[in-house]
C-alpha cells in the first residue's frame, strides 16, 4: 500500500515537472519588450503572465509619457518681447490739420502760435517660446520671435521671470541665441536629428496663443524629413510633425522619446491661422551648428563649394542621357572657387557628399553650409556615365556668393534660370558656340517670361541694353529689379536676333 502511494507521488511529480517545462517553453516565446517599442521607461517585471502583458504596456507606456514631459517642460521658457513705437503727430486735430494753417490769424487778427508735433509712444507685445541648452543659460529660440524687439523676457516653468540678451542671430536659419543671467538653470540634453525616423514619437513643448498657455505640451510623430520650399529661411530643412502647433509656439522644444532636443518649432502650414496638423521645426543639428559659430566667432562661418546647381527630373535626366534620377546637377562652376580648384565641371551629377546620399540642391546646399571651411570633402559625381570621387577644401562662404545663387527667390521673380554658355550647352540647343552670352535653361510654364516667348534653349546676349557674358553679369544687370519692373532681353534664336519685354 505504501509503495503504490509513493508510486503515485512519484507520477504526480513527474507530470508537474512536465507541466512546468511546457508552459516554460510558451512563456519563453512570448515577447519580453514592450508592443509599443524601445525605450522602455518602466522596465516592466518580465514574470507578468502573457495574457496581462498588454495591459501593463499601455500602462508603461502612459507612464513614459508622463516621466517624459515632467523631465522636458522645465527646460522650455516663455518669450516675452516688447517693442516701443515713437510716433510724432499734432496735438489737435491731428487728421485733419491743413499746411496752411499756420498763415491764418484768429478773430481779433492775431496770429496763432504754431503747435509743435507731440511725440507719442506705442508699444507692441510678442510672445513665443525658446528652449535652455546650457545651465549657465543659454536659450535657443526663432529670430522671429525676436527680431526688432527693444526688450526681452523669458519666463520659467516656476514662474521666476529674467531680462534676456541677444549673444546673436542667423534670419538664414530662423535661429536665435539669448542669454539669461541666472545659475544652475534645468538644460535639456541635444539629440542627432540626423537619426530621427519617419514615425517617431515626438512631444511638442510652447507657449502657444497665450502667456496663460505656457508649457502647453502635445504629442505626434515625425512625419516627414527634410522639408524645403516653406519660405521662411534661407536654408530650409525642417521636420514635419503632427504635433500640434500654433502661433506662440515657435522658439519651443520638439524632443523624442528619450527626452532630448530634436528641433526647434519654426511655423506650421495652414489655411486658417491655426493647427492643422502640419508644423515645422529647425533640426537641432542645424540650430547647434549656429549655436556654437555665434559663441566662437560672434557669427555663422558657412562652408563654401562654388557650384550653382538644380534638381534633377525625368525630362533632364533623358535629355542629359543621365544614368539616375536623384542627385544634383552643376549647371555652372564659379571661378576660382573650391570647385573649379578640384575639377568639378558643368554637367558634373553629385550624388554624395562624405558618402551621404543627395537627393536635392537644398540638401546639398545644407550640407556644405554646415561644414567649417577648409574643411575636406569628398564629392562623390556622375560624369560620362562613371562613378567618380573628387576631394574637395571647401572655402568661406561671403555674402556675395549667396547674393548671385541661382536657386534663390529672384528666379521666383524672373521666372526663368540661365547658365553661361558652354561648348556642352552650345552643341544640346543648337547654338554658335563662338557667341557669348546665357543660354535659359528652365522657365516656369505659366510664368509672364514664357507668356511673353522665352524659351528653354535661347540664348540671352543683353539685358536691359547692357551686354552679358556670363551667368554672373547677367545676375550682377538684374540684382536690383522688383517685382513690377520692367525687363527687356536681347534674345537669339535659331539665329535670329529679338526684342523681348516683360514685367517681373
Amino acid at each position: 500500500m505504501q509503495a503504490r502511494s509513493r508510486l503515485s507521488a512519484v507520477v504526480l511529480l513527474m507530470m508537474g515537472l512536465i507541466a512546468g517545462l511546457v508552459i516554460a517553453t510558451q512563456w519563453e516565446r512570448t515577447p519580453t519588450q514592450p508592443v509599443f517599442g524601445t525605450p522602455n521607461f518602466a522596465n516592466p517585471d518580465k514574470s507578468i503572465p502573457a495574457g496581462d502583458r498588454e495591459i501593463r504596456t499601455l500602462e508603461d507606456l502612459n507612464k513614459a509619457f508622463v516621466d517624459l514631459a515632467k523631465s522636458v517642460n522645465p527646460s522650455v521658457v516663455t518669450v516675452f518681447t516688447e517693442r516701443v513705437y515713437r510716433v510724432r503727430q499734432d496735438r489737435m486735430f491731428p487728421f485733419f490739420r491743413s499746411p496752411f494753417d499756420d498763415f491764418f490769424e484768429d478773430f481779433f487778427g492775431r496770429r496763432q502760435p504754431r503747435q509743435e508735433p507731440e511725440e507719442r509712444e506705442y508699444r507692441r507685445s510678442g510672445l513665443g517660446s525658446g528652449v535652455i541648452v546650457s545651465t549657465e543659460g543659454y536659450i535657443i529660440t526663432n529670430n522671429h520671435v525676436i527680431d526688432n524687439a527693444d526688450t526681452i523676457r523669458v519666463r520659467l516653468i516656476d514662474r521666476r521671470s529674467f531680462p534676456a540678451t541677444v549673444v546673436g542671430t542667423d534670419p538664414q536659419t530662423d535661429i536665435a541665441i539669448l542669454k539669461v543671467e541666472a545659475d544652475n538653470l534645468p538644460a535639456i540634453p541635444l539629440g542627432d536629428s540626423d537619426a530621427i525616423e519617419i514615425g517617431e514619437w515626438v512631444l511638442a513643448i510652447g507657449s502657444p496663443l497665450s502667456p496663460e498657455l505656457a508649457h502647453t505640451v502635445t504629442s505626434g510623430i515625425v512625419s516627414a524629413k527634410g522639408r524645403t520650399g516653406v519660405g521662411l529661411a534661407e536654408y530650409e530643412d525642417f521636420i514635419q510633425t503632427d504635433a500640434a502647433i500654433n502661433p506662440g509656439n515657435s522658439g519651443g522644444a520638439l524632443v523624442n522619446m528619450n527626452g532630448e532636443l530634436i528641433g526647434i518649432n519654426s511655423a506650421i502650414a495652414t489655411r486658417t491661422g491655426g493647427f492643422q496638423g502640419i508644423g515645422f521645426a529647425v533640426p537641432v543639428n542645424m540650430a547647434r551648428m549656429v549655436m556654437e559659430s555665434l559663441l566662437e566667432h560672434g557669427e555663422v562661418i558657412r562652408g563654401w563649394l562654388g557650384v550653382y546647381i538644380q534638381d534633377i527630373d525625368d525630362i533632364m535626366a533623358q535629355a542629359m542621357d543621365l544614368p539616375v534620377h536623384e542627385g544634383v546637377l552643376v549647371s555652372d562652376v564659379q571661378e576660382n572657387s573650391p570647385a573649379e580648384r578640384a575639377g568639378l565641371q558643368q554637367g558634373d551629377v553629385i550624388i554624395k557628399l562624405d558618402g551621404k546620399q543627395l537627393l536635392s540642391q537644398s540638401q546639398l546646399r545644407n550640407e556644405v553650409a554646415s561644414r567649417a571651411p577648409d574643411t575636406n570633402v569628398k564629392v562623390t559625381i556622375i560624369r560620362d556615365g562613371r562613378e567618380r570621387t573628387i576631394d574637395v577644401t571647401l572655402g568661406r562662404l561671403e555674402p556675395d556668393d549667396i547674393a548671385v545663387r541661382p536657386d534663390t527667390d529672384f528666379d521666383e521673380l524672373l521666372g526663368f534660370r540661365v547658365a553661361s554658355l558652354t561648348e556642352e550647352s552650345a552643341s544640346r540647343y543648337g547654338i554658335d558656340p563662338s557667341r557669348s552670352g546665357v543660354v535659359v535653361t528652365e522657365i516656369q510654364r505659366n510664368s509672364t517670361a514664357a507668356r511673353q516667348g522665352l524659351r528653354e534653349g535661347d540664348l540671352i546676349t543683353h539685358v536691359n541694353r547692357q551686354r552679358v557674358e556670363n551667368r554672373d553679369l547677367f545676375y550682377e544687370n538684374v540684382r536690383g529689379m522688383q517685382r513690377g519692373d520692367t525687363i527687356l532681353l536681347n534674345v537669339t534664336r535659331d539665329n535670329r536676333n529679338m526684342f523681348l519685354a516683360f514685367p517681373l
